[in-house]
């Protein structure tokens, strides 16, 4: 039996054609279709439960306040319990009759994992447009830097895999992003038999593409943890880097204010603070924690309220360490990097609890 599994987001008007392409592709094999939905805004959902109603091979997972494409992805395939499963788009973009080569060469034992191609003579990106055709071959170079199978397009999202085979991964998913097979043959402790089958990339017919220029950020994040996850969440990197940038601005905002508008300094510091913490919490609010962003006026203050707090005590726990170190004879700087660093984790981690705590 096969499992499918189909991430949606507003995919109302692809969700009947696409359940009746994959049951002519699969006509005589038994299949089940799971639904991961992330809330969607429109009527996905009451046309899925209309057809769980009638067919028992139709499921629907949904999700509140969780978003992404491979977090969908594993908790679709957590919820089956096939031997074989396949990850394909709910946009019809990919060959739905592929499915059933692809699991036939899985079930003769040909290889682990089946990927759908486009980097193949037989394949191809169908009409998209040049630039995009472009922005995903530079993508796919770069999955070099943590890729080390021999394969042509690891950035595709329409494969088959052995269900033991993922249980093998599943602790080592970072789940980041949309690329869910890069990060699965990542993680995987040893080397993949992989077949590829080459296919047209379709044209989307209904709906709008969900990728926006986040994804991008995305992808670059899910290749630097599997470069430095293990020692470094790349969380706290992100962290970090939207806290440097809100030192540039608390100085900038401080020389403006004291060196041009000649206000007094306590008062300039005290607006330089708050604006670049204010600054930080949008920030990452946005980035950092883009699976938890905060939405919402009620959430949003609520959650900026709470960041001026963490930030207020990591502040203290930054001037006490470096203080409690200097008096102890270690130089200005060590006392003061170290106080830094301390605070900066207190920052992250209390942040991450009581500001953009999980769902």
């Amino acid at each position: 039996m096969l499992a499918i599994i189909v991430p949606t987001l507003n995919e109302a008007a692809n969700i009947e054609a696409l359940l009746t392409k994959i049951e002519s592709a699969l006509a005589g094999i038994r299949w089940e279709v799971i639904f991961v939905d992330d809330d969607s805004q429109d009527r996905t959902r009451d046309i899925i439960l209309q057809r769980c109603r009638i067919d028992s091979r139709i499921r629907l997972v949904h999700r509140i306040g969780r978003r992404g494409l491979s977090s969908a992805v594993v908790e679709g395939i957590l919820s089956s319990s096939t031997r074989y499963v396949a990850v394909i788009d709910a946009d019809m973009q990919h060959d739905e009759r592929l499915l059933r080569p692809m699991l036939e060469a899985m079930q003769g034992g040909e290889c682990d994992l089946a990927v759908g191609t486009r980097y193949t003579t037989e394949g191809g990106f169908g009409d998209w447009a040049e630039r995009r055709q472009t922005i995903s071959q530079i993508a796919t170079r770069l999955s070099r830097l943590v890729v080390k199978v021999n394969l042509s397009d690891p950035m595709s999202g329409f494969f088959v895999i052995r269900r033991d085979l993922f249980d093998t991964v599943l602790r080592g998913l970072s789940v980041q992003g949309y690329k869910i097979l890069l990060d699965i043959i990542t993680s995987s402790p040893s080397s993949l038999r992989i077949r590829e089958f080459p296919y047209v990339f379709r044209s989307r017919q209904h709906g709008e593409s969900k990728l926006d220029p986040l994804v991008s950020l995305e992808y670059l994040l899910l290749l630097l943890d599997k470069m430095v996850g293990r020692w470094v969440p790349v969380r706290f990197i992100l962290f970090m880097t939207v806290g440097g940038l809100g030192v540039i601005v608390h100085l900038a905002v401080l020389t403006t204010l004291f060196e041009v508008a000649s206000t007094k300094f306590v008062i300039a510091q005290s607006i330089a603070t708050v604006t670049a913490m204010t600054f930080n919490f949008f920030l990452n609010n946005v980035f950092t924690y883009r699976d938890r962003r905060l939405r919402g006026f009620g959430p949003v203050l609520r959650g900026l309220l709470s960041f001026y707090l963490v930030c207020s005590a990591g502040a203290v726990s930054n001037v006490g360490v470096a203080s409690f170190l200097f008096v102890r004879d270690f130089s200005w700087w060590i006392s003061g990097v170290v106080g830094i660093l301390i605070g900066a984790v207190w920052n992250y981690a209390a942040s991450s609890i009581l500001t953009w705590r999980k769902a």
